[in-house]
Formats: structure tokens, sequence, C-alpha cells
């Protein structure tokens, strides 16, 4: 595995542990004895997540609504142009 693909995949697995801590914290919080060490340890984990997880590459675009797109902008154009006939 290269560098690139793997950066991201442990930014995910910090998100989730983080969020897996903050449900903890909820639940310490429902239960009666609120333990705050959750809440700043998933606060912790999710923001070094998020740190990893943003310099990710974005996927190239599918192209599955390029034909909905195409439908769309049409129908803008023609629609200026009756604007501008008035």
């Amino acid at each position: 595995m290269d560098e690139k693909n793997i950066v991201p995949r442990i930014g995910t697995f910090f998100l989730v542990l983080g969020l897996g801590a903050i449900l903890l914290f909820v639940i310490s919080d429902i239960a009666k004895t609120v333990y705050f060490d959750y809440l700043f340890l998933g606060l912790l984990l999710s923001g070094f997540g998020i740190y990893l997880r943003r310099n990710t590459e974005k996927p190239p675009p599918s192209g599955r609504f390029a034909g909905w797109k195409k439908m769309r902008s049409k129908e803008k154009k023609e629609k200026k142009e009756e604007e501008k006939k008035e």
C-alpha cells in the first residue's frame, strides 16, 4: 500500500474511535455518572481523524448525473433567452 492510500484510512479509524468515545460519554450521562474523560478523548480523536482525512484526494466525478445536468442547463439557457426576448 502506498502512503496516500493508508493515511485517510488511519484518519477514518481515529474518527470512528472518537465517535465511539463520544457515544460512551452520552451513555454515561444517561446513566447519571458523567465521565468527561470520554468526551475529551472523543473530541481529540475525532479532531485528529478529521485532520488526517481532510488531505485526501477527491474522487473523480462518476458522471452518473451528466444527463440531468445537461438537461437542466439547456432549460436554464432557454429560460434566459425567453426573458431577453420579452
